[in-house]
């Protein structure tokens, strides 16, 4: 499985627009509306390499709203729980 944290900057008045949209698409497992530099970060759970790249540059990039986005692919994850019964939606 592999994790990415997607940092995107939106639109004024499209965060929640955004937001939603992005929490319906599949292996999207957690979008977080933030303060700072980002207004959004979704947190993103895939098969694969493949998988990230097509959500990416086919779903995210045009999602109403979205105007860029930073993704952080995680090499090591750590929880208190098991991250694998997270798995892809």
């Amino acid at each position: 499985m592999v994790t990415a944290f997607v940092l995107i900057n939106v639109e004024d008045q499209m965060v929640n627009t955004s937001a939603d949209a992005l929490l319906r698409m599949p292996g999207v497992s957690e979008v977080h509306i933030v303060a700072g530099e980002y207004d959004i970060v979704a947190v993103v759970r895939v098969a694969d390499n493949a998988t990230l790249a097509n959500l990416l540059t086919n779903e995210i990039i045009r999602t109403p709203g979205v105007h860029r986005t930073k993704t952080l692919i995680s090499l090591r994850g750590q929880a208190n729980f098991d991250l694998a019964l997270l798995g892809p939606r």
